[in-house]
């Protein structure tokens, strides 16, 4: 067809005539593949010009090994196909590296190679920019002002003072004017981050400030969407975050991320997906990004933002001569009353405080065995298995829902009329906007609590998985911590439903979706499973694994499943191994504990000298790391990082950068995780089985991940150290090998290496 002719014409002008760029086979497969199924989607009002019988949907699923191109190979082909149709494209990826790699890299590229210009830019969500409204109202430290933008923590031992607990009536007027003080500081901040807007210095955008700011400075001054009024606000036409969507409405090819392309299907703050081409990098995240994006969590312990709202309310309602027609202050007690009930039981089901800490916000000096409680700030869960709350829940569960329910009815009323006399009253837009904000800082409180009793309350229809349903508490800072959650099961029927039914054309690539040899586990968590739209195709990585790459499993006495003596043997197995990395290394743990443990015995007298070759994740960013490890490289000497999870995904570190990678252990999720379990449940009462049908796969990709951080290049020549022999030795074990390069294989016992036939 014309179009699958057009886009590989474009791609084979790009490598021709791009610096940098060369044939790789690999590449112009999938190039071929998404201009063959692709090209003749019809897009938005489904309309076709010029060919007949073209199909609805097109979506090319493809797993481009390392070394593929598969950026070059999208972006060369689906954005020509865009500009011949006057369509635009979304690109969607899972971090900021790639994020940067395609603004910073790739797109400069094709846009200097192509014959035809188009523009591109990054899209970010709101928070990620400065409210100009809130930053004049607070720079100039009103502590009126202030007072509504004020987080729990400040209050909590007013809390305990009001419910007679005499002791903390001095902390309570101490934390008073600790709260004077704070504001005060942040005012001064406030106050610059004004005068670099006014001089030009500073554009707005929290990611470009010199220094990054803490959550709990930058979040009264967010742009967030319940507390704008858009083109009503006087701050409107020098607003950071519509001067960047103005950029965006004139971008051709936009970049996101998973997070916000799913928070915002609906909201008509990126292209709608019908009317778009989309294409979906990392897209192995898919599943865990969509099940993050609809669950629920409200907090049960701080409720002094209840006491807030009724003053705010009122304060508007009066403004706008307004009567709500209810009893704002008794819905708002009630709704605190509740949540206080809620928090009761909770604690009392988990068996971990005593009733004055939860009275009080307050963490005790020492805490009880019982209930496993950490009072270093690890996490306690409660689950509800099959989603099932106590009988005895559900009417605090019912009344809270009921009274957030009729509160939003209230502030979604006053917020209209704001709006509305914003419109219609421009001399009067400016105070409309600041009332409008006093709300909107609390609404989303308000919105989570509704939202989490309302799946809180829910059952599952027949047939169907319930909610995975749980309690977290902990302590930071020294303070309780306690939030109640709530999260769908199936993340393949939430992005089936909400996403795929609206994409009509699109690609979705990674360098990990065959796990365990197929496509099979990714498309049910992604929701393509059945989808006759899909094409999903392997193409393999240029390079040659046998030769480039070892991966050799170590067999240890203790079986892993015996922890600790496991972690003992690996552990000196791995000191005695790091002894002979000459240039740079990567060791991968699968615990923040095992990482310590292995810190911990650097810092004995035989692995000492070990101690200064090592970077560990948590030492420093991962920026200031990276750049480390590399200076120490480039200098002659050996560097080996410590890192965890993140790590073992999205690292490029060619040649001396990365010549050794040592796995500790295979990266199985957390037994403790609830979503997890919950899930295993359900299957097991299907009668299927959660290990075979979840756990390998998931296992087997993050696996895929980690052993890809060996070769970066053509010329790189490495070596994967695994010390978990499961990996041989069990069936499962040898399933996920399926899903890995073709590296050479060899097993090492007692420090005797052999080879082991694939």
């Amino acid at each position: 067809m014309a179009r699958e002719a057009l886009a590989l014409a474009a791609f084979d002008h790009v490598v021709s005539h791009a610096p940098g760029f060369r044939v790789r086979a690999g590449q112009r497969e999938m190039a071929a593949l998404i201009a063959h199924t692709l090209s003749g989607v019809s897009l938005g009002d489904g309309s076709v010009s010029g060919e007949a019988g073209l199909p609805e949907r097109g979506i090319a699923v493809v797993q481009a090994g390392t070394g593929v191109g598969k950026s070059a190979a999208y972006v060369s082909t689906v954005i020509p196909l865009a500009l011949a149709q006057q369509k635009r494209v979304i690109i969607s990826t899972a971090t900021v590296a790639l994020q940067e790699q395609l603004i910073a890299k790739d797109l400069p590229a094709l846009a200097a190679a192509l014959p035809e210009p188009f523009t591109y830019s990054l899209a970010k969500g709101r928070g990620r920019y400065v409210c100009r409204l809130k930053l004049d109202q607070l720079s100039g430290g009103d502590a009126a002002s202030a007072d509504l933008f004020e987080s729990d923590d400040a209050s909590e031992t007013a809390d305990a003072s009001a419910s007679g607990i005499a002791a903390h009536t001095v902390a309570s007027a101490a934390a008073s004017a600790r709260a004077a003080e704070r504001w005060g500081e942040r005012a001064k901040v406030y106050a610059k981050w004004t005068g670099q807007l006014d001089g030009g210095a500073w554009d707005g955008d929290r990611d470009r400030l010199d220094e990054p700011p803490e959550g709990e400075l930058w979040s009264p001054v967010a742009a967030e969407r319940h507390s704008c009024t858009a083109r009503h606000c006087p701050s409107y036409n020098s607003c950071s975050y519509y001067q960047a969507r103005a950029k965006l409405a004139q971008s051709q090819v936009i970049v996101v991320n998973h997070d916000l392309l799913l928070s915002t299907l609906g909201l008509h703050a990126l292209p709608a997906p019908e009317d778009c081409y989309l294409v979906f990098d990392e897209a192995h995240h898919l599943g865990a990004v969509a099940q993050g994006q609809f669950s629920e969590s409200m907090d049960l312990m701080r409720s002094q933002w209840l006491d807030r709202l009724p003053r705010a309310v009122d304060e508007v309602a009066g403004a706008l001569q307004h009567t709500p027609g209810v009893d704002v202050a008794l819905l708002a007690r009630e709704m605190k009353g509740a949540q206080g009930e809620l928090a009761r039981l909770a604690m009392a089901r988990i068996g971990a405080l005593p009733a004055w800490a939860v009275l009080t916000g307050r963490a005790p000096r020492s805490t009880p065995a019982r209930g496993g409680f950490d009072a270093a700030g690890a996490p306690v869960v409660e689950r509800f298995e099959g989603g099932a709350l106590p009988p005895e829940w559900m009417e605090s569960i019912s009344l809270l829902h009921s009274r957030a329910s009729a509160l939003l009815k209230v502030m979604e009323a006053l917020a209209t009329q704001l709006k509305a006399n914003a419109r219609d009253n421009p001399g009067d837009a400016a105070r409309c906007a600041r009332l409008y904000s006093r709300l909107g800082v609390l609404a989303p409180r308000l919105q989570h609590a509704q939202a989490t009793a309302e799946l809180w309350l829910q059952d599952p229809a027949a047939g169907q998985p319930p909610l995975a349903k749980w309690l977290e508490a902990g302590i930071q800072h020294g303070l309780v911590t306690l939030t109640a959650h709530a999260c769908p099961l199936q993340p393949g029927s939430l992005l089936r439903h909400q996403l795929w039914s609206k994409v009509r054309a699109a690609v979705v690539t990674s360098a990990s979706l065959v796990t365990c040899g197929g496509f099979d586990h990714f498309l049910h968590e992604s929701g393509l499973a059945f989808d006759d739209a899909v094409v999903a195709r392997e193409v393999q990585s240029p390079f040659d694994h046998a030769r480039q790459g070892r991966l050799v499993v170590v067999q240890t006495q203790a079986d892993p499943k015996d922890v600790e003596g496991y972690s003992r043997e690996m552990l000196d197995a791995l000191m005695v191994d790091l002894a002979s990395v000459q240039r740079g290394a990567l060791v991968l743990f699968t615990s923040k504990a095992l990482m310590r443990r292995a810190q911990e015995l650097l810092e004995r007298g035989l692995h000492r000298d070990l101690r200064d070759k090592v970077l560990a994740q948590g030492e420093a960013s991962r920026t200031q790391l990276l750049r480390q490890h590399a200076e120490r490289v480039e200098a002659g000497g050996a560097s080996i990082l410590f890192g965890l999870q993140s790590f073992g995904e999205g690292l490029d570190l060619p040649g001396e950068l990365c010549e050794w990678v040592f796995i500790t252990k295979l990266p199985f999720a957390s037994p403790s995780d609830p979503v997890g379990q919950a899930r295993a449940d359900w299957l097991k009462a299907q009668g299927r089985d959660p290990f075979s049908e979840l756990v390998v796969p998931a296992t087997g990709a993050r696996l895929l991940q980690w052993t890809g951080r060996a070769l970066r290049s053509e010329t790189d020549e490495a070596v994967v150290v695994c010390y978990d022999a499961r990996l041989l030795r069990q069936s499962y074990g040898r399933r996920m090998l399926k899903g890995l390069p073709p590296y050479k294989l060899q097993r090492r016992v007692g420090g005797v290496l052999s080879d082991v036939s694939a």
